[in-house]
């Protein structure tokens, strides 16, 4: 008798932010069945285990290398179909293009991927002496990207700018500037969301730091 396929018992907010931090910082192994979250922060990839009822050990890759990090890996191959019916790959991250996200859920979506290959910074200018913020996400798929920033503009009403950036890999850059990306914080980051601490703090300084800014382009069908 076959085995009975089990489903993760993960819905609502937190399985679209897994699903978004899958799209960013995890991969689909080839063999039909395994997910892969990989993370630099031991102590998120515990919590976010205990919070989905995750069952599996965070292992350490890449031990002792300048290039070390931490890694959860399970096996469902319910949860495995799922994530490729919505557009997900393997070896995803030049293939990779829209991603079925239901509307009501893709701030939460959209937090996944910050907290994976997203940064939010924050400095001084140093003509004006004024606090400046940036949002960027990271993707090696220019069509993905291309995506993303149009669903932003759709759903949460700001504008980005898509760059080009080569390293040693070519990267595509979403980026946000201050008031925009305050916008994004704001909806994203919102009070008890499951996320990675440091950046949830680093929305919340951002969130609250627009004492002062000027009316922008970038934001737009509400007031600022």
């Amino acid at each position: 008798m076959p085995h009975k396929r089990k489903d993760l018992k993960i819905k609502g907010t937190n399985l679209w932010y897994l699903v978004g931090l899958i799209t960013s910082d995890g991969s689909l192994s080839c063999d039909g069945r395994h997910i892969n979250i990989t993370s630099k922060d031991f102590i998120f990839l515990k919590e976010l285990k205990n919070t989905l009822g995750l069952i599996n050990k965070v292992g350490t890759k890449n031990k002792n290398k300048i290039n070390q990090a931490y890694q959860i890996q399970f096996s469902n191959v319910r949860f495995y179909d799922f994530l490729l019916s919505i557009g997900l790959t393997q070896n995803k991250s030049l293939t990779l293009g829209a991603i079925e996200v239901p509307n009501q859920h893709f701030i939460d979506f959209l937090r996944g991927l910050i907290d994976g290959d997203g940064s939010i910074r924050r400095w001084i200018h140093p003509t004006n002496n004024r606090e400046q913020w940036s949002l960027r996400i990271y993707s090696g798929s220019e069509k993905f990207v291309k995506w993303l920033d149009g669903a932003i503009t759709l759903l949460l009403r700001v504008h980005g700018k898509i760059h080009k950036e080569r390293t040693t890999k070519t990267k595509w850059v979403l980026k946000y500037g201050k008031m925009a990306a305050r916008e994004i914080a704001k909806k994203c980051y919102y009070k008890h969301a499951l996320g990675l601490k440091r950046k949830m703090k680093l929305a919340q300084e951002c969130i609250v730091s627009y004492r002062g800014w000027q009316k922008s382009k970038t934001v737009f069908g509400e007031n600022n």
